[in-house]
C-alpha cells in the first residue's frame, strides 16, 4: 500500500514540475494536440462509415428477416466502435510519445538534471532516427501485448456478474501498467534499458506502477484530459524511473522554482 501511494505521489510531482516550468509544458502539449486531432478524425469517420463497413463484411445477413438483420449488424457496429475506443485509449500514449519524441526527450532530460544531486542527466548518445526506431519498435510490441489483454478482457466482459464488476477493475490496472511502461520508456531508453528489462523492472514494483498509471489511465478516459496531463506524466514517469533504478534524487529539485530562460542543462553519457 505504501508503494501505491508513492506511485501517485510521483504522478503529482510530475504535474507540479511542469506547472513550474511553463515553457516545457507548452512544448509538451503540441504532440498530444496533434494526436488528439488525428484520433478524433478517425473515430468520427468510423462513426459515419462503421455501419457501411459492417454491412460490407456481413453479406450473409442480407437475406435475414427484420428485426434480426438490424439487431445483428447494429450489435457488430457497436462492438466495432467500442474496440476502436479501446484501441484509441491503449495507443494514444504510444502514438503521442512517438510524435513528440524530441519534445519529451528534452523534457525528461531537464527533469533528470533538475533532481539529480550533481545536476546532470544521462543521455543515450544515439542519433534521433535511431531513438525513433527503437521507440516505434518497442511501442508496437507493447501495443500488441495490450491488445491481447484488451481482447481477453472484452470477451470476459460478457461473463455474468464478473464481467460487470471484476473485469473492469482488472482492465484499469492493466491499462495503468502499460501506460506507465510507455511513459517511463522515455527515461529508461536513454539509460540503455531494453524493453524486456523494463518490463521486468516494472513487474518487480507492481503496486508502485499501479499507483502511478491507474489513476492516470482513469483520467485519460475524460476527453482532452490526456493532452493536458501528458507533459506532467512524462515528468512524473522520469522521477518514477529514477526510483525504480534506485538513483539518488535531490528532493528539493523536484519542487524548485522554474529555471531562468536560456539556462543550459549539463549532461553526461550514461555508463
Amino acid at each position: 500500500m505504501r508503494d501505491l501511494g508513492a506511485g501517485f505521489t510521483y504522478l503529482l510531482q510530475g504535474q507540479r514540475w511542469v506547472a513550474r516550468h511553463g515553457k516545457q509544458y507548452g512544448f509538451g502539449l503540441l504532440p498530444g494536440l496533434i494526436t488528439l486531432v488525428l484520433y478524433v478524425a478517425a473515430l468520427v469517420a468510423l462513426a459515419l462509415r462503421g455501419e457501411d463497413a459492417v454491412t460490407w463484411a456481413t453479406p450473409f445477413a442480407d437475406t435475414w428477416s427484420s428485426p434480426w438483420q438490424g439487431l445483428f449488424r447494429g450489435f457488430l457496429t457497436a462492438v466495432l466502435f467500442a474496440l476502436a475506443l479501446l484501441l484509441a485509449v491503449l495507443t494514444f500514449t504510444a502514438v503521442t510519445l512517438l510524435i513528440g519524441q524530441p519534445f519529451y526527450e528534452n523534457l525528461s532530460e531537464k527533469v533528470d538534471a533538475d533532481v539529480s544531486p550533481d545536476g546532470t542527466a544521462p543521455e543515450s548518445g544515439l542519433p534521433l532516427w535511431h531513438e525513433l526506431w527503437i521507440s516505434a519498435r518497442d511501442s508496437l510490441r507493447i501495443v500488441g501485448r495490450a491488445l491481447l489483454w484488451g481482447v481477453l478482457l472484452f470477451a470476459l466482459g460478457f461473463v455474468p456478474l464478473v464481467g460487470q464488476t471484476v473485469v473492469p477493475v482488472i482492465g484499469f490496472f492493466v491499462t495503468g501498467f502499460f501506460l506507465t511502461e510507455e511513459l517511463t520508456a522515455v527515461a529508461l531508453q536513454r539509460r540503455g534499458v531494453e524493453l524486456r528489462a523494463r518490463l521486468t523492472l516494472l513487474r518487480s514494483r507492481k503496486t508502485l506502477v499501479w499507483g502511478f498509471g491507474t489513476p492516470l489511465g482513469l483520467a485519460f478516459l475524460v476527453p482532452f484530459v490526456a493532452v493536458f496531463l501528458m507533459p506532467g506524466a512524462v515528468a512524473g514517469a522520469t522521477l518514477l524511473a529514477r526510483e525504480l533504478l534506485g538513483e539518488e534524487t535531490d528532493e528539493d529539485g523536484a519542487d524548485a522554482a522554474e529555471e531562468p530562460e536560456g539556462e543550459a542543462v549539463t549532461q553526461r553519457p550514461w555508463h
